[in-house]
């Protein structure tokens, strides 16, 4: 893989991370550093892709803290692919203009006038932004959408609701998945960061696909390491909304029992990260964008910031031996 250090330009940015009560910063910092190395050398050249909810880039400063972060795990060796969502940026567009913002079954109701102001918002603000922030500390983040050499090709998607079909305008279900254009851009070096739209294979139209779909079918596709989902809550929840307390790891006959009992908006991203364990990916972790560093903190360290999902242990596994 090619390192593309540019010369005489930004020093690999290092993770800000909290430091200990009595201990020198610089101290703290190289303890977080040695702690990270048995993670980085099992991980070398591994890909990870990361979905990067709207309702976590309205804050700036967190953004640009997520976009040091994955240039981070670019420098340390890793393979970073962004999908990104602009949910809060989308409503605020559909505002502007007058037009009705409506959800069924967890997924955006999108009418052609609704589909160009995705298209537009997605593609035209809300990734150019992205690829901006990344591209401070260094030239690598590449913008596309899964329109591009059709990389991501659909169907219509039909929710059922009740035991009843509903319609919610041009939602596309992933049917096909093309990994070319992004394994070139890995292979050079590159950051893709993906709007999470896609070509219909049944009509040649655009159509809007959820981004925790997205990011799950593209993980399963490139055969990543790891899937992560950063969205605006701490992680699945034990028995919401009787308890925060945050699930830390399931396993995937686990989360397939709970998906019934998950609210709307937890359903595309719960059954993405199911698909991709069980497409091959080694896990799929749901984090809590809102805090500063999450991906690091997550990835890095023993003190986990939000849920993990792992496949089912190997049944030969579990046999026991006379």
């Amino acid at each position: 893989m090619s390192a593309h250090f540019p010369v005489g330009g930004p020093v690999p940015p290092a993770c800000e991370v909290p430091l200990t009560a009595g201990v020198p910063p610089a101290l703290a910092k190289a303890g977080f550093i040695g702690d990270a190395l048995p993670w980085l050398a099992r991980h070398q050249g591994r890909t990870v892709v990361i979905k990067l909810g709207g309702h976590a880039m309205v804050d700036e400063e967190l953004t640009a803290a997520f976009a040091r972060d994955v240039v981070f795990l670019r420098y340390a060796g890793l393979r970073p692919v962004v999908v990104h969502g602009g949910g809060p940026q989308i409503d605020a567009e559909l505002a502007r203009r007058g037009l009705e913002r409506e959800f069924k079954a967890g997924l955006r109701v999108t009418s052609p006038p609704a589909m160009d102001v995705v298209r537009m918002v997605l593609a035209g603000q809300v990734q150019r932004e992205l690829v901006g922030l990344i591209n401070r500390y260094g030239p690598l983040a590449v913008g596309m959408t899964g329109e591009d050499a059709d990389t991501l090709t659909a169907v219509r998607h039909v929710p059922w609701i009740d035991g009843e079909p509903v319609d919610v305008g041009r939602v596309g279900a992933i049917a096909g998945v093309d990994t070319g254009v992004l394994d070139s851009l890995l292979a050079n070096g590159r950051i893709p960061v993906v709007s999470p739209l896609a070509r219909s294979a049944e009509d040649g139209l655009v159509y809007n696909v959820n981004a925790d779909t997205a990011a799950a079918a593209l993980a399963t596709a490139l055969r990543a390491e790891t899937l992560v989902m950063l969205t605006d809550v701490a992680g699945l929840y034990a028995g919401w909304p009787a308890t925060d307390e945050v699930i830390p790891r399931l396993t995937a006959c686990e989360l397939e029992k709970l998906l019934p009992e998950l609210s709307e908006g937890m359903v595309p991203k719960m059954t993405g990260c199911l698909q991709a364990v069980r497409g091959g990916v080694g896990a799929a972790r749901v984090i809590d964008g809102r805090i500063p560093h999450s991906l690091l903190l997550e990835m890095f360290t023993d003190d986990g910031v939000g849920t993990v999902i792992v496949p089912d242990p190997d049944e030969e596994e579990e046999e026991v031996l006379p």
